[in-house]
Order: C-alpha cells, then structure tokens, then sequence
C-alpha cells in the first residue's frame, strides 16, 4: 500500500495519543488512510482485551455507505460484515457497535459500557452529548479514538474539544496534500467552490464562519445561469412547499439533462397569503398539467411534515390522472445548498427567466450571523426561501447522481 506524506506522518506521530483527529479538505486521503490502515491496526491490537470496539457515523446509513462497504472492499465479507439487526458488525476478529451518532438515543446501548477502540467517521456532525459520553467511556489505559472530518464553524463544538488540552493529535489536510487526486478533479473543485466558505473549509482545511451571501457564484454572474429557452429535458420533478403563519406556498419543476450535465429550474408558483386545501390542491393540478405537457414530469415531491396536505394532493393528482405527489426525503439543508453551490460555479445550474422569485431568493439568500458556531441559512421572511426549499425538494434525491459522493478513493 502506497500512502501519501501526510498519511505516513499520522501513522508515525499519532500512535502515542489518546484521541487522533485528521480534519481538512475533501478528498484529501483522510478516510482512506482510516480504512486501509487505522481502523484494521488498532482493532487487530486490542483484539481480547476488556471494552468494547465502537464505530460512529452521523446515522447508520452513512456509516455503511462511508466505513462498512469501503472495509468490504478492501478485505472482503469474511472480515468485515454487514451490520447486524442488533447493530453490530464483526470486523477483524471482534464484535463491533456500528452506530448513528446524530442522535444520542442511537447510542444508548453502550451508555456505561468501557469503549477500548472508537473510530469516529464525519464526526463534526454528531450530537455532541454524544460525543462527550464517549470522553467518559475511553476509560482504559490503552483506549483510542480516531476520527475524520471537515471543518465546520470555528465556533463549532468538535473545534473547542480540538483547541482544548486534551491529549489530541491533529492533522489538518488540504485538497493539495493528496498527490493521488487527478489534476482536473482538483481544478474543477476549486472552481466549484471559489469565493464560498466551502473553499476554505472543503479546499484549503480551515475552520471559518459562513457569512454573506450563500449562493456567491450565482450572485457574482447571474446572466450567466438565467436562460430563455430550455435545453432538452430528460426527467424533470416537482417540489412542494407548504406555506402557513406568514410563510408562502410554492411549487418548483425541476429539469435535468441526459447524464444529469446539466440541472434546469423550469417553473415555479409562489403565493404568498391564505389557500384553503381545496384551492392549493387546484393550483397543485395546474401547475403539474402545465409542466407535464411540456417536459417528462415524473413525480413530486412534498414537505414531508404536512401529512395532511400531502393525503390531500395525492388524491387529488389520483383523480385529476396527473403528476403523483409523494413525501419528500428532506435531507439536511446544508448538503442541499452545498449541491447547488457547486453547480452554479461549474455552469451547470440554470434558472428559466420567468422564474422571477427562484432569482430572487437565489440572489438574496445569505447565512445567518446570529447562530455562532452553526451553519444556518437565514430565515426571517426577508426574502422569498420557500422556493428554495421547493426546488431543493425537487432535486434531493438526485444529488448522489449531481455530486459525485465515492469520497474515499485517494485516485478517484
């Protein structure tokens, strides 16, 4: 196995620590160090001894999609299993807790278990009750956490754990310190996120606040992104935002093109004021039979919190023999914008120009100062956001095919 400067510097020096943390850039060989390295070494060394093994993600899902399936591929089933129904995998010869740590609830099953090894995957995203229960747990004279993440808030809760006396040994990576990474790859990133805060954290490593405005590539050029005629449309959806107690209700037909090149926000609705159910199910049946007649609309998608509403469109959309209307998936918001940030700056986001309240809330969007230590896009009614989260509704489940997610490859 060939690692890199930076990989070889953590096996060297972190060995002798408690806690070892690699936080920086994307694809800068954090997690793949962890994978073909950290997580089999110190699992192997400890191997019979009191305690029990422990890997955290921020849910069960991204644990298997980042830790589970990469060790499988690596070392192969009869090393490293899937996760049980009682949430425990055996990897390298011992009984392993595999679990979300989003949530404080999800890790209740060790709470008062002594931990001898803890490997911790994106741990900035975790609850941090979590995480100090598991200060308490690393009780042995031989127990270790090691864990990967991108910087967030310099405010954030994972950053003072860092800057603490704790017996911590931090790596910080930039996007530059994998040699591996082809030299494309490593431009078009730039280029994606150059001017956002995501360039400094994602690119260069560094812990920073977000401020200003959030869609910067779009705000910097708009002329660029706003078009009059669409291009050929492969599969569009729509998202569904319920208005209520001052918000709007808003419609958004999303596009994509053949091998999702390019994304296209095609139509919108906002109305801002009271509808009864009757009224918002007859403006939900326009806009679907306006859109379906022009591009392949497939289905939409609707905020999952308003059950009521939701049982209301469908069946309406049943009778009216159009576009079905299903919950939304509703994944974090900030995994949202990240999307279209990185869209905008590689060209590949455009608005049709009718879209007057799409631009506007693209345009004005901007993060919120008053939430230290959080990532939070600005919601006070200033401008027009429940088109925002009804375009993102739209084009959530896409990401994975958008952005590409296989993060672990260093040559990839």
């Amino acid at each position: 196995m060939i690692y890199t400067a930076k990989q070889q510097e953590y096996i060297r020096e972190s060995s002798g620590h408690r806690w070892g943390i690699k936080a920086g850039a994307v694809r800068s060989g954090k997690t793949f160090l962890d994978l073909a390295y950290t997580i089999p070494e110190n699992i192997r060394a400890r191997r019979g001894k009191p305690g029990l093994c422990v890997i955290l993600g921020n849910t069960k899902g991204t644990l298997q999609r980042n830790v589970i399936a990469p060790l499988q591929e690596l070392f192969g089933n009869t090393i490293v299993s899937d996760i049980r129904s009682d949430n425990t995998a055996q990897i390298f010869g011992e009984t392993v807790f595999c679990l979300g740590a989003d949530n404080v609830r999800h890790v209740d099953r060790i709470r008062g278990a002594s931990i001898k090894y803890c490997y911790g995957d994106e741990c900035a995203t975790y609850n941090p009750d979590v995480f100090n229960m598991l200060k308490s747990r690393l009780d042995k004279p031989y127990s270790r956490f090691d864990g990967a993440c991108n910087p967030e808030n310099p405010a954030h809760w994972l950053k003072q754990f860092i800057d603490s006396k704790a017996d911590i040994y931090l790596q910080t990576y930039t996007l530059d310190d994998n040699p591996f990474l082809p030299a494309d790859f490593v431009e078009n990133l730039k280029k994606e996120y150059a001017g956002t805060v995501y360039y400094d954290r994602y690119v260069l490593g560094l812990w920073v606040a977000a401020e200003g405005a959030i869609y910067r590539p779009f705000v910097d050029n708009p002329q660029a992104h706003i078009i009059d005629k669409p291009p050929r449309i492969n599969a569009a959806y729509i998202g569904i935002d319920f208005g209520g107690n001052g918000s709007a209700h808003a419609f958004s037909c999303v596009g994509f093109t053949p091998y999702y090149r390019e994304m296209v926000i095609l139509d919108e609705f906002y109305h801002k004021g009271e509808l009864t159910p009757q009224q918002l199910e007859q403006a939900y049946i326009a806009f679907a039979e306006r859109n379906s007649a022009l591009y392949p609309v497939l289905e939409a998608m609707a905020d999952n919190a308003e059950t009521t509403l939701i049982k209301g469109l469908s069946e309406a959309a049943y009778k009216a023999q159009t576009v079905p209307v299903y919950k939304c998936v509703k994944k974090p918001i900030n995994d949202r914008i990240n999307c279209a940030i990185r869209l905008f700056a590689s060209g590949r986001l455009k608005i049709m120009r009718h879209c007057r309240h799409t631009i506007g809330a693209f345009s004005a969007a901007v993060w919120d100062e008053k939430q230290i230590g959080k990532d939070v896009r600005l919601d006070n009614g200033s401008y027009e956001l429940d088109i925002l989260d009804a375009t993102e509704y739209a084009y959530e489940r896409e990401i994975s095919e958008l952005i590409e997610t296989d993060v672990w490859r260093p040559n990839r």
